[in-house]
């Protein structure tokens, strides 16, 4: 089954706290379909203390975007920047594209 939502989509996010990133806009940087979760760039923002390591020899306190559900999350509709649902069409070609349920515009390229 197609997803819904994929790496490099533009979401908001539309339910949470404001200290998740409530309101914020922006690109999904991985899925974890498994755990229907997803990485947005700038939102969920969390601190880790690392230690010294071989892969990382400078430590200290890391921050870094954790993952939200994917219900928490709303595509953008490319044509009017409002958060929107998603559906799916098959083009003439045979083609099947994800659309935005608000404008109608196709979201695949």
């Amino acid at each position: 089954m197609a997803s819904k939502i994929k790496k490099g989509d533009y979401v908001q996010v539309i339910s949470g706290s404001e200290k998740n990133g409530k309101g914020k806009k922006g690109e999904v940087l991985r899925v974890f379909p498994n755990e229907s979760r997803v990485v947005v760039a700038g939102v969920n923002m969390v601190k880790r203390h690392v230690r010294p390591s071989q892969a990382d020899p400078d430590g200290g306190i890391k921050q870094f975007e954790a993952p939200i559900h994917v219900s928490n999350v709303a595509h953008v509709d490319p044509k009017d920047g409002k958060p929107t649902r998603v559906g799916f069409k098959t083009l003439k070609d045979g083609k099947k594209v994800r659309v935005a349920r608000r404008s109608g515009e196709v979201i695949d390229d």
